[in-house]
């Protein structure tokens, strides 16, 4: 039997790592092919990686955010792709730069419609934001794991904030417990 645990899929992680050392981005963007600078639009010169696909932001100070990625293993392909670029062009990196996951977001569907007025009540006013001429999802903070989740009327959710990728069927086991404790599942 399959539940809406069964239904997460990855749709973004952000990591950060870094060079430990100041970047010419103007150079940069001449000698890596593809790359987007624009510094009047953006403080960073954005790469973007085919396979895994992904974007890197590389900033003056050696910091790099890969964002658009689906796994973790995609980040680390990404940024070793990166690395290897940099490396070409003569610029020191470490064999193993030391990447930190930000966040990560996946979306699931607990299979019910959601009475959002009801759950915004029952979650607790304290955890919870609901206004639905401004947004017609439901935001929840949850503290175990350390997420917000946005809940709407379709059953369908958004699990974000969490830092490894089974926060996210830890959190999505945890709000169906909430919500079938309350009555409010289907």
């Amino acid at each position: 039997m399959s539940g809406p645990a069964d239904s997460i899929e990855i749709q973004n992680v952000v990591a950060s790592t870094g060079i430990g050392q100041e970047l010419d981005l103007e150079a940069l963007a001449d000698d890596l092919p593809g790359a987007d600078f624009n510094p009047d639009n953006f403080p960073g010169l954005v790469y973007r990686t085919q396979d895994p696909k992904a974007a890197a932001l590389i900033f003056r100070s050696g910091k790099i955010v890969c964002t658009g990625a689906k796994s973790i293993d995609d980040v680390h392909d990404a940024l070793e792709i990166i690395f290897d670029k940099l490396r070409e062009l003569q610029i020191p990196v470490d064999d193993e730069p030391e990447i930190t996951v930000q966040n990560i977001v996946s979306s699931a569907d607990l299979g019910h419609n959601l009475n959002l007025n009801a759950l915004a009540i029952g979650l607790g006013l304290e955890d919870v934001e609901y206004e639905p001429e401004q947004f017609p999802g439901l935001v929840y903070r949850m503290d175990e794991p350390k997420v917000v989740i946005l809940l709407f009327g379709s059953g369908k959710i958004v699990i974000t904030g969490g830092k490894r990728t089974d926060d996210a069927e830890t959190a999505v086991e945890e709000i169906v417990e909430r919500i079938d404790a309350l009555g409010l599942l289907g």
